[in-house]
């Protein structure tokens, strides 16, 4: 690919949030011309990527067809940190828990059988020595993986927008895409501040991807999720190096939780951060969406703490809104927009759980953009699937 004209580029993304800042990154480190275009700033708390961390795991509980991206998404963050010297991934270990009959446990063993991931099954005696903060009813299993941990999605994202651009790659933030239109001649977008022509395009809006991909619209449900920071009175039990990332799975609802950070000084929620991964309050229009919580919804997450984890109540110091975009079966969709050949690339529908795969995720859409195709096993991840 080669391009002249000062408003032409190879490959155009719309959406410079997670997946479309590593889309940038990718791309742009194969030397091809790149604009990214996001309608807000970069990063935002608008979307799906805000709240200060996001778990990461190998020994996935949804599926073991996951763990080959996931593999790639470690290797990918760690290029990262040694490109930028700065740490976006903290190995705090993970513990699960929950009835032994679980599928997600059960799950979570496959993959860690299938694969060689570390997981250690907990008993009661070592998880009441090392873990003395959670209160499991007896007969629960708990698991740990130690090599998982933390990422900083929006430090992520800074720094996979600032290599994008160190690479040669136009980012441009508060430009919003009008509309897009294919021809015989490639990819025309249309923004509140101009025309761009490209030979391709990627596609990763995340909650707005359903207004740009009418095609898809119907697979996309976005619902709005809770996040909530406690001051637990004993703090100190919780410090990060202390506590493990943990999660708790019952009947497809999944309550999940992390250390507690130190003291930045930033702008950031300081406590202990939990929240319910589960289809939320849908959501009509993602730039609509009201981000106050309910008492209900901060209840659901205070009544855990107070049958699980009782030593982690406290006052509610912070709560956030994040979206979630949802498709019918919770797998993510990356693909070629269907009726569009290859030169239109969509990757949307992350479901809740899309962070973590983020840095490979960005090499998968660079791939498909450029060769046609990617050697990373995605195909379970297809467009077609719901027709």
């Amino acid at each position: 690919m080669e391009t002249t004209e000062t408003n032409a580029f190879d490959v155009l993304v719309i959406g410079v949030g997670s997946m479309g800042a590593a889309a940038c990154y990718h791309l742009a480190k194969r030397g091809v011309r790149v604009l990214g275009l996001e309608q807000f700033d970069i990063p935002n708390e608008l979307g799906s990527h805000n709240g200060q961390t996001r778990i990461i795991r190998k020994a996935y509980g949804e599926s073991p067809r996951y763990v080959p991206l996931l593999q790639r998404a470690y290797e990918n963050w760690k290029t990262l940190e040694r490109e930028t010297g700065s740490q976006v991934y903290y190995q705090t270990g993970l513990v699960y828990f929950g009835a032994p009959e679980s599928l997600f446990l059960q799950t979570v063993l496959e993959s860690s059988a299938r694969f060689g991931i570390p997981v250690n099954r907990l008993e009661a005696g070592e998880r009441a020595r090392r873990f003395p903060q959670f209160a499991l009813p007896e007969g629960f299993l708990m698991l740990e993986e130690p090599e998982a941990g933390f990422l900083v999605p929006e430090r992520c994202i800074r720094l996979l927008a600032e290599q994008a651009k160190k690479h040669g790659a136009d980012i441009r933030s508060r430009e919003a895409v009008l509309e897009w239109q294919r021809d015989a001649g490639g990819i025309t977008v249309t923004t509140n501040r101009g025309t761009y022509r490209a030979h391709k395009l990627v596609v990763t809006a995340g909650p707005w991807a359903g207004k740009l991909l009418p095609a898809l619209s119907d697979q996309l449900q976005v619902t709005r999720q809770v996040l909530a920071w406690v001051r637990p009175p004993k703090a100190a039990g919780f410090a990060l190096g202390k506590f493990p990332c943990w999660m708790y799975e019952e009947d497809g609802k999944c309550y999940y939780g992390f250390p507690m950070l130190p003291d930045s000084g930033a702008d950031l929620p300081a406590g202990l951060k939990l929240a319910l991964h589960y289809p939320g309050m849908e959501v009509g229009d993602p730039a609509l969406v009201n981000r106050e919580t309910t008492l209900a919804e901060t209840n659901a997450l205070t009544e855990f703490l107070q049958a699980y984890l009782p030593s982690g109540q406290g006052e509610i110091g912070s709560t956030k809104i994040c979206l979630y975009t949802n498709t019918p079966d919770g797998d993510f969709i990356l693909d070629f927009l269907p009726g569009h050949g290859r030169d239109v690339v969509v990757g949307c529908g992350f479901s809740g759980h899309g962070f973590k795969f983020a840095a490979a995720i960005g090499e998968v859409l660079a791939d498909l953009a450029l060769d046609g195709h990617t050697d990373m096993p995605v195909g379970f991840l297809g467009a077609g699937r719901f027709r």
